[in-house]
């Protein structure tokens, strides 16, 4: 697990060209991102559906979540998205690392190209 900051943009799937730059905190031990709602609100991202949380004290959460586009760099890619509430840190997790084909080097601090392995198999008629 690593932890830096950096600023990635955030926008709408269906207009990916309208973005808004936001603080992360990196942290590849979060599966998810927290973007604040107010935020997605404002690029017209609905929620679809609601997580529930369980927090380090043992309680849970229930926040909505839907999909946005992230963008860092030359590199973009769209992944499920919590709908932060007051007190919520941002957070950019590991599925939109993935999406974004990238991975936190928790020494230099900083995101690396993924390597990505596509695995070919056999085709239906082939079975």
């Amino acid at each position: 697990m690593g932890l830096t900051v950096l600023d990635i943009e955030v926008g709408n799937p269906a207009n990916p060209k309208v973005t808004e730059k936001i603080e992360f905190l990196i942290d590849s031990g979060a599966i998810y991102s927290v973007v604040p709602t107010p935020i997605l609100e404002r690029l017209g991202i609905k929620p679809i559906a609601e997580q529930t949380f369980r927090l380090a004290d043992g309680s849970k959460i229930v926040r909505k979540k839907g999909v946005a586009y992230f963008k860092y760099g030359d590199q973009a890619g769209g992944a499920d998205v919590i709908f932060g509430e007051e007190g919520d840190s941002q957070l950019l997790g590991a599925f939109t690392l993935e999406a974004l084909g990238l991975a936190l080097d928790p020494l230099r601090r900083e995101l690396k190209p993924l390597p990505m392995i596509l695995a070919l198999g056999m085709k239906a008629d082939q079975v």
